[in-house]
């Protein structure tokens, strides 16, 4: 494989991950910018605060889909044998490179969101199986609690601790990746926690009606 073949799928990773839905969608459909508003940050959890689930929804599929794309990309481009552990680590550094692209977005003035949904668009396309699991554990978490932040927390720790004990990967850098993305989602969510400690954190809805919420 020549160089402009490999390098050319990854940069493309990142402009697709660099398209900066909430941002658009907020400056587009209600001529404000989303990072002005509620905690600040351009993604979902947060547009559904300000802008409403109509707006909210939409942003969070695109952003999921931005990062199944990205991580599709060394399959669609044929860089390496299919189920091979080299395409999956092809995949996840192209993964790696659009959620990059989503919390530091080249056509958003690098300012942009914390990547959860981008994150589990990579997961789907590097492991659909292990990615449903992990949103059965979000999904447990968020409807009882209203809270999005502790139910992402809570789901990315599920996410190496099913891959070691119940699924299985070719790729040791899959292993590591699992395990960084648990840390990672635990950082970046450390004003959430600190929040959650004081009793501080707001719920996105209760008991099926809307409420405000913290960006997750």
């Amino acid at each position: 494989m020549n160089t402009t073949s490999l390098y050319a799928p990854l940069t493309l990773a990142y402009f697709i991950g660099s398209v900066p839905t909430a941002v658009w969608a907020g400056k587009l459909f209600h001529k404000i910018d989303i990072r002005e508003h509620g905690s600040r940050n351009a993604g979902a959890t947060n547009t559904v605060r300000v802008l409403g689930w109509k707006t909210g929804i939409p942003v969070l599929v695109i952003d999921l889909a931005k990062g199944w794309l990205a991580a599709m990309l060394p399959v669609f481009f044929g860089m390496a044998e299919r189920d091979s552990s080299r395409l999956v680590n092809l995949q996840i550094f192209a993964g790696v490179l659009a959620v990059l692209g989503h919390i530091y977005p080249l056509f958003a003035g690098f300012r942009g969101g914390k990547g959860v949904a981008t994150v589990f668009g990579v997961l789907l396309a590097l492991h659909p199986l292990l990615t449903v699991s992990c949103l059965g554990v979000f999904l447990a978490v968020v409807l009882p609690t209203g809270i999005v932040s502790i139910a992402s927390i809570s789901a990315g720790l599920a996410f190496p601790l099913l891959l070691f004990l119940v699924f299985d990967t070719p790729s040791d850098v899959f292993r590591i990746f699992s395990v960084i993305v648990a840390l990672a989602l635990v950082y970046t969510h450390r004003q959430n926690i600190r929040r959650l400690l004081k009793g501080e954190e707001k719920k996105l809805f209760t008991l099926g009606r809307k409420a405000t919420g913290e960006k997750s």
